[in-house]
């Protein structure tokens, strides 16, 4: 079964990103976390197995984070990783 990824832009409360990048990273679905400069403070890339348990993910654990202000989910259509 092929995965499903998702993009999550977040932005937390001023002074927070170390704390919420720590939380985020004891999700399991996480599988990349950055702190980032601009109107977002965090971007995450989340895989699991279907859309539905992304939905999930979002919704239960990432947004009932303390300090999390806003998030924006964009799911992927089509990936191409050059390492």
């Amino acid at each position: 079964m092929p995965k499903s990824t998702a993009i999550v832009l977040i932005q937390t409360e001023i002074g927070a990103e170390s704390r919420v990048l720590d939380e985020l990273y004891k999700i399991p679905e996480v599988t990349e976390a950055y702190i980032v400069y601009g109107t977002y403070d965090l971007v995450v890339k989340v895989e699991s197995d279907s859309l539905e348990k992304i939905r999930e993910i979002v919704t239960n654990k990432i947004r009932k984070l303390p300090d999390i202000r806003t998030t924006i989910t964009m799911i992927v259509v089509e990936e191409r990783v050059k390492r």
